[in-house]
């Protein structure tokens, strides 16, 4: 099955709040784990990016995580952040995370990071360059790279299968969000030379039945 590009930003004020209330606790937890995984040297300070962050809770649970880091998410859509916003002042973070609306590539500088972090953004890109040039832009050396995303399944029926599997309990807009994500994603071969074409010595795998894995230390 071909890709079918979708709109690249989610800037629609009932997606935002669809979005903030939906359960992507467990995709969330296990994007964690796998930086754990990949990781367990990580000094736990400095500068981490959150590149595409949306509602930012991957964002708190890092810091969370590892409270000796400052925070920096990204996201093109005022109405994703809104709701993030809301939640880093609950968590009391906002002394360490600061939300930034911007769309990729990044025209001002912000500096270089320790960890560079993105979840379910590859697929929304028209030009998937974008995000790795990002990343060789704002890493710093040894930087932790963990970037997760939708893989294309083989088939429409599958992608309406993996929806009913995983969102049924979610509302009509997230569904049909995901099913068109998954159409929109890309596979584990295609980001591979995406990543050759970008000059980034990245790994990238399949680590469940829709999502795949981009990790190294630049």
């Amino acid at each position: 099955m071909d890709r079918i590009p979708e709109p690249e930003l989610m800037d629609d004020y009932e997606q935002g709040q669809a979005y903030a209330r939906a359960d992507f606790s467990e995709p969330n937890k296990q994007f964690l784990r796998l930086f754990q995984e990949k990781f367990p040297d990580f000094s736990g300070h400095g500068r981490v990016m959150d590149l595409g962050c949306g509602p930012a809770d991957i964002l708190v649970r890092f810091v969370q995580r590892y409270p000796g880091c400052q925070g920096l998410g990204i996201d093109g859509a005022e109405a994703m952040l809104a709701p993030g916003r809301t939640l880093i002042v609950r968590k009391e973070l906002d002394h360490c995370i600061r939300l930034e609306c911007s769309c990729l590539p990044l025209t001002d500088a912000v500096g270089r990071f320790q960890a560079v972090l993105s979840n379910s953004l590859l697929h929304h890109l028209h030009q998937p360059d974008v995000l790795w040039q990002t990343v060789r832009d704002c890493a710093a050396t040894g930087c932790a790279v963990l970037i997760m995303d939708l893989f294309r399944p083989h088939s429409k029926q599958k992608a309406r299968d993996i929806v009913r599997m995983y969102a049924g309990d979610e509302s009509p807009v997230v569904q049909q969000d995901f099913y068109n994500s998954l159409l929109a994603a890309f596979r584990v071969d295609e980001v591979c030379r995406q990543l050759q074409a970008a000059g980034l010595a990245l790994s990238c795998q399949q680590v469940s039945d829709r999502h795949l894995l981009v990790w190294g230390c630049m």
